[in-house]
């Protein structure tokens, strides 16, 4: 599998009506099969460990993904589209269960790229503790 497509992250977090923005570019793979898309990427986070987490979002059909982050922080978030499911997410500093609630997915998804919109909360013990939006784009690196 090879590293030729370039991934662009935006994520926004809303917490007590203060938003925060972050975004990231990496190189990663992107491919179809079947009816499911799966992109692969590597994160650095040079405040937890200095290993990368290898990040896997299956995308199926236009209303569910799953986020899998293995290395340091292992946690799989499932996002569909009006519905809340209960996740394991690590922060690195340890596990929690959280409810993740997916409002909106806009999936413009192809055979060779395109984008993903994801838009969900956090909640701990029914407590709402996050709005989160990610969007996502792929295309192919020609260089």
């Amino acid at each position: 599998m090879k590293n030729n497509y370039l991934i662009s992250i935006v994520g926004s977090q809303i917490i007590d009506s203060e938003e925060n923005q972050i975004s990231m570019s990496t190189l990663g793979s992107y491919y179809k099969k079947g009816d499911n898309i799966y992109i692969f990427y590597k994160e650095h986070d040079s405040n937890i460990s200095k290993k990368p987490i290898t990040s896997v979002l299956k995308v199926e059909g236009n209303n569910k993904a799953t986020l899998i982050k293995y290395g340091k922080q292992q946690s799989r978030l499932i996002l569909e589209e009006n519905c809340r499911h209960i996740c394991n997410y690590d922060t690195g500093f340890g596990a929690l269960m959280i409810g993740v609630f997916t409002n909106k997915i806009n999936s413009n998804l192809d055979d060779s790229g395109g984008s993903l919109s994801i838009k969900y909360s956090l909640d701990i013990n029914s407590t709402l503790t996050s709005i989160n939006k990610i969007h996502i784009n792929i295309r192919e690196n020609k260089t």
